[in-house]
């Protein structure tokens, strides 16, 4: 199985954590997390990242690191571990990403685990109604302080 691991601000990647522990048990105990904190700097997270690697990186397991926001501290220690061959990353780790990339861990390489990943990303973003659907009553006065009808 990939060592997945979660590098995101706090406290994102607990959080993360605690909801693939509710629907993947079994996998989410093999899941790592970095909560960054505001006043920890560059070199001690990278340490504390690294720390999270396998020790036997050696012995060719792969790494797939998810961070919250492109650009952000938390992606910038994630590109200091890439190694573009066992380590990869990428940014904007949401739930159906990680979902996605639970129920593959264990039978996918890196390569289909990342795509994977990438994919259960996207396809997890829509849109939802924004007008609530005509066929519900009207009740005068909900959640409108102004008691305007807006009937459509």
């Amino acid at each position: 199985m990939a060592c997945l691991l979660i590098i995101a601000h706090a406290p994102l990647a607990s959080a993360l954590k605690a909801i693939a522990a509710h629907t993947f048990p079994d996998e989410a105990q093999q899941l790592r997390v970095l909560d960054v904190l505001p006043d920890t700097g560059p070199e001690a997270l990278e340490a504390q990242a690294r720390a999270l690697l396998p020790d036997e990186l050696d012995d060719d397991p792969e790494v797939l690191v998810m961070t919250d926001v492109f650009g952000a501290t938390p992606s910038n220690i994630a590109q200091r571990l890439v190694d573009g061959n066992r380590v990869r990353a990428l940014a904007g780790v949401n739930v159906p990403m990680l979902w996605r990339t639970l129920n593959y861990a264990g039978r996918a390489r890196l390569d289909e685990l990342f795509a994977r990943a990438v994919q259960g990303g996207a396809q997890g973003v829509l849109p939802i109604a924004s007008t609530r659907p005509q066929n519900q009553a009207f009740l005068p006065g909900a959640h409108d302080q102004d008691h305007h009808h807006h009937q459509q």
